[in-house]
């Protein structure tokens, strides 16, 4: 309660600072008028009433972002509110300026302005809840708190799969499933568009590493891309109506994402019938006549291509005025079909008790039990007497992840320097508060003699390590980095009983598992993640979280044990003596350096993505996908498989069969027909159930039948094959104790 005392303080401060005053004397204006303002009319028929009045100037103003570029020098508009974009309104017609912020695990960067966002839990620790109901309440905090700071666009939602563990910006991402994006993701984003705020859902698609991801070419076969990476953005897009996508920087099959006319047009426009906008990521469009004709129709955060270019284009019939209406009507009808016209957002400052409540939740249910021995946990805090808490500034804080999904630290970073980011919530402040009759003690950890010897004298050692990651680069390895394996080891050898506190942006390895007690993965967890955790340490909270993700052994048994990247530079000769440098070179690379040459990301292992990957080729994970402990056990029976058409249904029980109340994640995956050609099994559905101590429950859960389809090439269609189905139900996807059968015949199928 102190700390969220502490936050109120902080956010009364930056509501009384002259930014936050200026911005929302800056969001009021007069309420527009128009026939198009009758809100009985269908959103499609409103924009037209306006397009009907804007001139040609109006309208590709709309599809460029307001911020300058090269060879121009103006400045950034005065009634920007200092988001991640601007485009200007047009208030003779009553359209709103654009104001639009970063947000995926919160509003992003508001602190430069004097403004407080929470800090909620990584998007990954959001995926790990498995639970859908938690995913809208964190997207509607995100879109409220957006509304709140007046923004009106929100640029969260990343549908990106973690094929690749060592991604830089994996803790933005829900999973490593499809199905489980889709429906996780989709649901935080109705959330947010729920508040009257424009969502966005990026990166389309398949920018799944950060190195070299402006010049590599991300290269798979359509089977594959429909059935992995582009199914995520299918479902998420079909549960949310979400108002924008996002073009990603990167190529596919060596056509800029924000170029690509299947993407685009093809599968976006077309098959998914997509009514919103396509807007590309920050600086990712290249072109003016190729990206419009592909089905682009927005440039941010600058009108290099979509400005003026834009304009010529048109007057010499390169792009047809059909298509620069088409990119108007989707932003008008977008923003009349979630009434930003008709309920525009109000400044004022966020409420910090409901956003602490939030993150507090997340951050409880994510965390992942990964081990558990002899019962080393929960903490019996009236009967311990000395505890060790070691590392990763655990006295002051959590760590968050770095880039444009930066959530800044209310009241400032409580570790100096500007990054990483740890947010202020001290793990040792709660575990004291939990255990006031034992002598906790702390070591930073910099020293593992000295932290060692900490640990041996101590009854329990709580060791918090980390692994720091951000948008615009990959973590070379899923090692710990600065010696923290050392340190764990170390501490181990000194005290059987040591517990490790994992915070991470995704997988890593743990060469020292074998020789600690615990094992805790608390992943970014946010403004409430020091109180989270010790509830969780001491047994306030029995832990429910599942991984979202597969933590691999080692890098040896990824499908690309090396991280892909550009070809080394060759070796240079001496440099001569200086000469001053040619016109032009400045932003090739530098001065001496030459540009970074593009490479290809060849993605052959196809649809074994995750844990089918593992699956496929008979490897063991170190903990595999939809593992968690909890300090209960769960037992499944009653197993039944029924098809009604094209829809099968599974019901069966779970029971609690332990001591304590607690909540299991049961999970459905099914095998498909053995002509599908498919990994050994899908994930396909599941469900969060809240037991008592003794309690049973029935469930029944049905599956889409999207779910058990295969893409088929050549129709261009998904397919569902007739054939034998076994269904699989369990805790995990290493861990299905009961199993069924179910047939689909041909007419089923058809």
């Amino acid at each position: 309660m102190r700390m969220i005392l502490g936050i109120a303080a902080v956010l009364l401060n930056a509501a009384l600072s002259p930014a936050f005053a200026q911005g929302a004397g800056q969001a009021a204006t007069a309420a527009p008028k128009g026939p198009w303002m009758d809100k009985s009319l269908p959103p499609d028929r409103r924009a037209d009433m306006v397009m009907e009045q804007m001139t040609v100037d109006e309208k590709v103003g709309l599809v460029h972002g307001g911020s300058p570029y090269s060879g121009q020098t103006t400045a950034q508009p005065a009634q920007s509110l200092g988001g991640a974009g601007f485009i200007p309104g047009i208030p003779r017609l009553g359209i709103p300026d654009f104001q639009m912020t970063d947000g995926r695990s919160g509003v992003a960067n508001t602190g430069r302005r004097g403004r407080y966002a929470t800090a909620l839990p990584s998007s990954l620790a959001a995926g790990a809840t498995w639970d859908v109901k938690l995913a809208y309440e964190y997207g509607a905090l995100i879109g409220k708190e957006t509304r709140d700071l007046g923004f009106n666009v929100s640029l969260g939602g990343t549908a990106n799969l973690i094929r690749e563990p060592r991604n830089g910006r994996n803790f933005e991402c829900w999973s490593e499933d499809p199905i489980a994006i889709g429906k996780m993701l989709g649901r935080a984003l109705k959330g947010t568009q729920d508040q009257s705020v424009i969502g966005n859902i990026n990166r389309y698609a398949v920018n799944d590493q950060e190195n070299g991801r402006t010049i590599y070419s991300a290269n798979m076969d359509k089977r594959s891309l429909r059935e992995t990476d582009l199914l995520a953005f299918e479902i998420a897009i079909r549960e949310s109506d979400v108002g924008t996508v996002m073009c990603a920087y990167s190529k596919l099959n060596g056509e800029y994402a924000c170029e690509s006319p299947y993407l685009l047009n093809d599968v976006l426009k077309k098959a998914w019938e997509y009514k919103g906008w396509v807007m590309s990521d920050w600086g990712a469009n290249h072109s003016t006549v190729k990206s419009a004709l592909a089905g682009f129709d927005q440039e941010m955060p600058t009108g290099r291509y979509f400005g003026d270019a834009l304009k010529t284009a048109l007057e010499k019939g390169e792009v047809p005025m059909s298509r620069l209406n088409d990119m108007v009507h989707r932003i008008l009808r977008t923003e009349f079909a979630l009434g930003i016209l008709d309920n525009p957002p109000s400044v004022h400052p966020v409420n910090p008790f409901t956003g602490a409540e939030v993150a507090q939740r997340v951050a409880e249910q994510s965390a992942v039990l990964l081990k558990n021995a002899n019962g080393q946990l929960p903490l019996k805090a009236g009967v311990i007497r000395s505890i060790a808490v070691i590392g990763s500034h655990a006295d002051v804080g959590v760590l968050s992840g770095g880039g444009s999904d930066q959530v800044d630290a209310a009241g400032g970073n409580p570790v100096p320097g500007r990054s990483p980011v740890w947010q202020p919530s001290a793990p040792l402040k709660a575990i004291r508060e939990k255990a006031p009759k034992a002598k906790v003690d702390y070591d930073a950890g910099t020293d593992s003699a000295s932290a060692a010897k900490l640990a041996a004298a101590s009854e329990v050692a709580i060791v918090f390590v980390n692994q720091h990651t951000t948008e615009g680069r990959d973590v070379t390895s899923l090692s710990l980095p600065d010696d923290q394996d050392q340190l764990v080891s170390r501490i181990a050898a000194a005290n059987p009983h040591t517990i490790v506190v994992l915070e991470t942006g995704g997988p890593v390895t743990m060469p020292w598992i074998d020789k600690v007690s615990g094992v805790l993965e608390v992943w970014y967890p946010g403004i409430r993640g020091g109180e989270a955790t010790a509830n969780i340490l001491f047994g306030s909270v029995n832990p429910s979280g599942k991984l979202p993700v597969t933590f691999p052994r080692s890098e040896a048994d990824l499908p690309h044990p090396v991280l892909p990247g550009p070809p080394p530079e060759p070796r240079q000769p001496a440099a001569p003596a200086a000469q001053p440098e040619a016109p032009g070179a400045a932003g090739q690379g530098g001065r001496g350096r030459t540009p970074p040459v593009p490479f290809d990301v060849n993605y052959t292992e196809g649809l074994k993505t995750g844990y089918k990957w593992f699956d496929a080729e008979h490897k063991e994970p170190l903990f595999p996908f939809g593992f968690g402990l909890s300090y209960t056990t769960f037992s499944y029976s009653q197993i039944k498989a029924a098809r009604s058409g094209r829809t099968v249904t599974v019901t069966f029980s779970v029971r609690n069969t332990g001591k304590a109340a607690g909540a299991e994640v049961a999970q459905v995956y099914i095998s498909l027909p053995a002509n599908a050609g498919e990994p050994p099994k899908r994930l396909v559905a599941w469900d969060k159930i809240q037991l008592a101590a003794g309690e049973s429950k029935a469930v029944a859960l049905t599956v889409d039948p999207l779910h058990l389809s295969v893409f088929n090439v050549d129709r261009d269609a998904w397919e569902l094959l007739p054939g034998e189905y076994r269904v699989w139900v369990g805790g995990s996807s290493r861990s299905t104790p009961l199993s069924e059968t179910v047939r689909i015949d041909i007419a089923a199928a058809r």
